[in-house]
């Protein structure tokens, strides 16, 4: 039976009813508001979003988005403080356009990193993570150094495994642990110049999407051609999108480029 939005909007009441969690359907935005009676805070789904997902995976979808609504409403709801929780503080990359205020309101706290990118920072809870707001930081009288030195340090201790493909000559590396800082391993300088070591051409970079870094060595036209229909097609894809222009690293700084098909990539002038 196909499934509808009315029919989606249901399954998701059901598994929601918690006597603390209030539901509103919106049929002009074809979205499901899931909130704290309290405090209103809450989340907002797009249901052909889940509807698309669903006929791919069936109900394993549906449970996906179920744990992911409780996950980020039970953070909502609670207070946290950075004090005594040093090593579960990282680094996440998004893209300039990610919203710099949280829903609460309070100011996020980031530092820029390219012209397509900015940093922000993420306190660990297993599950998910919370970003790092301002009031968080005032709470334990820290500052935005303090936050990016723990973060930096605990990004160096995550495990880099990748996958290598060989196309046309061109090496990709793949990094996809799937534990929320695939994209963040971009800041590892000793992990870019490790892959920097290994090159033969161009060493380029993409973060397509906050689970996946691709590193590429370039040495020829047709890699820059693949590595630009790859990151788009990533891009795409991806849950937390944030940029389709991959980067070239060199002399240790990372520069956004637009790949021009058959050519060699021009440098992006932000």
């Amino acid at each position: 039976m196909k499934m509808t939005s009315l029919k989606m909007k249901k399954i998701l009441e059901e598994r929601l009813s918690d006597s603390n969690f209030s539901t509103t359907y919106s049929r002009e935005k074809d979205s499901l508001r899931v909130e704290w009676k309290d405090s209103k805070q809450g989340v907002t789904i797009k249901l052909p979003n889940i509807i698309g997902k669903y006929n791919q995976r069936g109900d394993q979808a549906i449970d996906e988005i179920v744990e992911h609504i409780t996950e980020s409403l039970r953070i909502m709801n609670q207070a946290y403080q950075l004090a005594g929780m040093e090593k579960n503080i990282f680094p996440v990359i998004r893209a300039t356009s990610f919203p710099t205020k949280a829903k609460s309101g309070n100011e996020l706290i980031y530092k820029d990193h390219t012209a397509e990118t900015r940093i922000f920072y993420a306190l660990d809870l297993g599950k998910s993570y919370r970003l790092i707001d301002q009031v968080m930081l005032d709470k334990d009288g820290w500052t935005l150094k303090q936050v990016d030195e723990i973060a930096t340090f605990n990004l160096r201790s995550l495990e880099n495994n990748y996958k290598v493909d060989t196309v046309a000559d061109n090496d990709f590396y793949f990094f996809a642990k799937q534990d929320g800082y695939d994209a963040s391993r971009l800041l590892n300088d000793s992990l870019l110049e490790s892959i920097k070591s290994k090159s033969k051409g161009e060493l380029t970079a993409a973060v397509p999407h906050q689970d996946v870094l691709i590193m590429a060595d370039i040495r020829n036209k047709t890699g820059y051609d693949i590595l630009a229909q790859m990151t788009m097609k990533f891009f795409a894809e991806g849950r937390i999108p944030i940029t389709s222009l991959p980067f070239i690293y060199e002399d240790n700084k990372l520069t956004p480029i637009f790949v021009l098909a058959k050519n060699r990539p021009e440098k992006e002038n932000k």
